[in-house]
């Protein structure tokens, strides 16, 4: 009988034990899907990288499809998070919570041989409208304006064309499905001008300033640079997340995410 009391406590402190260390583990396993912004695959990644470091058992993956197909994506369950670069309509607030975890200037993107510098927001909208369409008209050499966007579901685009009032007018000469396709092919063409997320751009093409400001981490944040937008996450109203993507959220918008975010190249929030 002492024998078999022995082991029954045996067994009870190593199922204590065992839940105690259950509590110490925020999660014990899972996956987080994540789905949009292809502007945002930096500071995803680097948020995603933090975070399964302190939680080895749990994946994160990110599916890069574009503002409009993440918010759908959401819609119809079929990722946890979406990531967007533009704010939600006032049709998609029905159903969706947007939280604000960064901000993102947009620069404007010449190639490196063109001698423009500065452009003003006037003058932005008027090029992408085709009314000024050769670079002499605003200081440059004598060659066509070649005018570099982003495709229709871009939040890039949305946040841009709002800013700009080109929204419906743009004409552009292409519209491409990556941010980093934009700085290519800005940077194979002299005529070239574009738009793209700051962190995403290099030094193989050149970046103006906007109204003689140039977009850097103090003017976004006090909004004296003017081409900028939200990145968001984007959650279902009507649902509760998974017990390891409701983590991976609460982590992203706290400001121990700030440090990650300035790491990616982007701005955090005011807190």
């Amino acid at each position: 009988m002492k024998k078999f009391i022995s082991l029954i406590a045996a067994a009870m402190l190593i199922t204590g034990t065992v839940t105690g260390c259950g509590n110490e583990v925020k999660n014990s396993n899972g996956t987080v899907s994540t789905d949009g912004s292809t502007s945002m695959e930096k500071v995803i990644g680097y948020l995603s990288e933090a975070y399964m470091e302190e939680n080895p058992n749990v994946k994160i993956t990110y599916n890069p499809t574009g503002s409009g197909s993440g918010i759908q994506a959401v819609i119809d369950g079929r990722c946890d998070i979406g990531l967007s670069s533009r704010d939600l309509t006032e049709d998609e607030k029905t159903g969706l919570k947007e939280t604000v975890i960064a901000i993102d200037g947009i620069a404007i993107i010449v190639n490196s041989e063109n001698t423009v510098e500065n452009l003003s927001v006037e003058q932005i909208g008027k090029i992408y409208r085709g009314e000024i369409s050769n670079w002499n008209e605003i200081g440059g050499n004598d060659a066509p304006i070649v005018c570099i966007g982003r495709e229709a579901a871009s939040g890039t685009r949305d946040g841009f064309e709002a800013i700009t009032d080109t929204k419906d007018k743009c004409k552009y000469n292409q519209e491409l499905t990556s941010t980093g396709d934009v700085v290519q092919t800005v940077s194979s063409n002299p005529n070239a001008v574009g738009y793209a997320s700051l962190a995403s751009v290099r030094d193989n093409v050149k970046v103006l300033t906007v109204n003689n400001i140039k977009p850097t981490t103090e003017t976004i944040q006090d909004g004296s640079y003017k081409i900028q937008r939200n990145f968001i996450l984007v959650t279902k109203l009507d649902s509760s997340l998974s017990k390891s993507a409701q983590d991976f959220y609460d982590f992203a918008v706290s400001d121990r995410a700030d440090e990650f975010i300035v790491n990616s190249g982007e701005i955090p929030i005011k807190r």
